[in-house]
């Protein structure tokens, strides 16, 4: 028997756009779209650990609580930033796609791919952590020079353009 798995597909239920920025502005316009009080909580995606620690340094030095999670974390600590991001202590939870593996939150309104990810499947999973049972959600992408190609092959993977945000100062 051949079997074929069927291609990620995105929920309906989730609003997903992309801001073209450059590299080194991504944390202003993150911060800039962080100063919206309405944005509760989210749940936001790097590549690396290195750079999950870094942004979550530069959002505390602007006053946005956050936390990183992520392999180089001992399990409390993660236990602890998890939990602290349910209960709303902190706004933004900052995660590498391996860490995020079996995270479960639910009502996670938005969830920002700060880099995107090297495989397309890969964002459909990222975004999948919000618009979970029936919930909507939002999802928002930030996209360099040099991730054009990364984004390209997510949108042929889930058969659709993602909206572009210009509504930025970035």
């Amino acid at each position: 028997e051949v079997s074929v798995t069927p291609v990620s597909s995105t929920a309906e239920t989730i609003q997903q756009s992309v801001y073209f920025v450059e590299k080194k502005e991504k944390t202003g316009l993150l911060i800039e779209i962080l100063k919206d009080q309405s944005i509760r909580r989210s749940l936001v995606f790097t590549r690396t650990k290195h750079g999950a620690d870094r942004l979550v340094k530069q959002l505390i030095k602007t006053g946005i609580f956050a936390a990183a999670i992520h392999g180089n974390k001992s399990q409390n600590a993660r236990q602890r930033a998890l939990e602290d991001f349910k209960s709303s202590k902190i706004r933004v939870l900052v995660a590498t796609d391996i860490a995020a593996r079996g995270i479960d939150i639910d009502e996670l309104p938005h969830v920002v791919n700060y880099e995107l990810p090297n495989v397309p499947e890969t964002y459909v999973h990222r975004i999948g952590r919000t618009g979970r049972a029936g919930n909507s959600g939002i999802a928002f992408s930030f996209c360099d020079t040099e991730e054009k190609l990364l984004l390209r092959d997510i949108q042929k993977l889930i058969g659709k353009q993602i909206p572009v945000r210009v509504d930025h100062p970035y």
